[in-house]
């Protein structure tokens, strides 16, 4: 809780990355706030009294949203959801505006692998933003499990990195209104 907000002030992206390893985190805990208590929280050095409260609650508010959404196998919570919906809606908007010709060169010297990614995802194709954090979450979780990671695919989450950190850059642009300044909006 403490982590992700400050990620979403910094790093839409990294805020993403880190909200689906959350959620993946409850699910090895089996949705159980008491072994989450023991695993996750516990583990935070020099937490108050305050923050510990404020941290289980926030844990148990993300539990109950994943069992009313269906979510406690697999897929996304809807607020998770709501930050690729924004991203994808934004992506679109840079295309089109011809003031963003880097982000468009950046977005097509990615295309390449976005389309490779989707090739093999067989009947679960997400969209272009999406398959880029599914690339990227992938990465993480083969890291942290310790797996050899081949050059050409290093290669690939290097460019879709780059691609990603450019769309965070603009989001918070954009969410700080210097992006596309009101009169372009009238």
């Amino acid at each position: 809780m403490i982590t992700a907000s400050l990620k979403r002030k910094e790093n839409i992206a990294e805020y993403l990355l880190y909200m689906w390893q959350i959620e993946d985190i409850i699910r090895a805990n089996g949705l159980d706030l008491a072994k989450i208590q023991a695993s996750v929280i516990d583990r935070y050095p020099g937490l108050s009294d305050a923050q510990r409260k404020e941290m289980t609650e926030w844990y148990e508010s993300l539990i109950d949203m994943m069992r009313r959404e269906g979510v406690e196998k697999s897929g996304h919570l809807q607020l998770n959801k709501n930050v690729i919906i924004q991203l994808v809606d934004l992506h679109q908007a840079l295309l089109k505006a011809p003031r963003f010709p880097d982000y468009t060169a950046e977005f097509y010297k990615t295309l390449p692998y976005i389309v490779e990614l989707r090739s093999k995802a067989g009947e679960n194709k997400a969209g272009e933003i999406e398959t880029c954090f599914n690339a990227l979450y992938g990465m993480l979780m083969m890291r942290l499990s310790g797996k050899e990671i081949t050059p050409s695919t290093q290669d690939a989450i290097r460019q879709i990195s780059r691609f990603i950190a450019t769309l965070a850059k603009n989001f918070h642009l954009d969410e700080a209104d210097k992006l596309f300044p009101a009169e372009e909006n009238s």
